[in-house]
């Protein structure tokens, strides 16, 4: 009788903490029953994502939404079998937040297998086409206008230079030499922030009778320098910059005077390689302004602090909220954007924009 009770016993702790580690509240990994919404990431790494995960968690347990975020860690492939499994274990939404963004061939894909379900979809952050997109009933795309960080960037990095045009210029040649930290390529925020963060900047400052800016490294046709793991990081940032430096500096009367990223995670590996050599670390030092997009925390605080110049606010609460609202219509058969927060900008009816706004302390 013991033994069969201590049997017994064991049984039910495995029971009890399978269900406590399966919980459709909250996990990163699947429950052990369908959630109402599964959430899919390109990364859980990417710094701003992981703002807007988290005020997603807040914003989905507050609706009383059982879900799930799912890592693809920048595999589309994985991500595509992460939608096929929850879609069979019975899922009601699929938020997704594309790997390889802009491929109009997985948006299709993603898309057919979930009419095949009936299940309807909300896109979000990473850019998918409105052709695509559109060509489902039951879908919409929550995310930003793109070219508008861009122009933001570009205005803030013009306008800065311009007033302090002496002290930037290094090496007094009249010319600003500048470096560009790309996050993706193909990626359409990627890529309106590369050529409207130096094209807005140029217009500036040619307007008042100064030189365009220089790309620091004369032999890059591309005029950036492309995170090759579609990443975003700090890691890739700052390995570049450390190469840089030990070639372009003071010393050498080439130094680079203006840095650029395409978001704060880019901005923050610079600005810590600049540390390492001297730079950014007080009024005692010379300080190469950088410039960033999303106005993370850490952004806000080196700002603050003189080791940054500017970032452009990318809310993820306001993106969180606006993917909530959505998710919680479909699965309560309203329309896709009853309630959407008025400061949000509807684009037809298949898209929300949530606007920037540019923060230099």
């Amino acid at each position: 009788m013991k033994k069969l009770l201590s049997v017994l016993l064991a049984a039910l702790m495995v029971f009890t903490l399978a269900g406590c580690n399966n919980s459709a509240n909250g996990g990163d990994a699947p429950a052990s029953d369908a959630e109402d919404v599964a959430v899919f990431w390109y990364n859980h790494t990417d710094a701003y994502l992981s703002s807007v995960r988290s005020a997603m968690t807040d914003a989905l347990e507050s609706a009383g939404v059982t879900y799930n975020h799912y890592d693809a860690n920048t595999d589309q492939t994985t991500q595509t079998d992460q939608i096929n499994t929850a879609i069979a274990k019975g899922v009601k939404v699929l938020v997704v937040n594309q790997v390889e963004a802009s491929n109009d061939d997985v948006t299709k894909t993603i898309l057919d297998a979930a009419a095949a379900a009936n299940l309807p979809v909300v896109f979000f952050n990473r850019s998918v086409t409105e052709e695509v997109v559109t060509s489902y009933a039951n879908t919409a795309y929550v995310g930003t206008d793109y070219t508008q960080a861009g122009h933001m960037e570009g205005k803030m990095v013009g306008d800065y230079v311009l007033a302090n045009y002496d002290t930037v210029d290094l090496n007094g040649d009249g010319v600003i030499s500048y470096v560009m930290f790309k996050g993706q390529e193909g990626n359409l925020e990627a890529d309106a922030r590369t050529q409207y963060g130096v094209e807005d900047a140029d217009a500036i400052l040619t307007a008042a009778g100064k030189p365009a800016l220089a790309f620091y490294d004369a032999d890059n046709a591309n005029k950036y320098l492309l995170d090759l793991n579609g990443a975003w990081s700090n890691t890739a940032s700052k390995e570049y910059m450390d190469t840089i430096l030990s070639q372009y500096n003071e010393e050498n009367g080439n130094m680079v005077e203006l840095v650029i990223a395409n978001n704060d995670d880019m901005a923050l590996g610079a600005v810590n390689s600049l540390k390492e050599h001297g730079y950014n670390g007080g009024a005692d030092q010379v300080t190469i302004p950088v410039f960033g997009v999303d106005a993370m925390d850490f952004a806000v605080a080196l700002i603050n602090e003189g080791s940054m110049t500017g970032t452009v606010k990318q809310d993820a609460v306001g993106m969180a909220d606006a993917v909530k609202t959505i998710a919680v219509n479909f699965l309560n058969g309203n329309g896709a954007f009853d309630g959407i927060n008025s400061a949000y900008e509807l684009e037809g009816t298949w898209r929300v924009n949530i606007p920037y706004s540019a923060y230099n302390g």
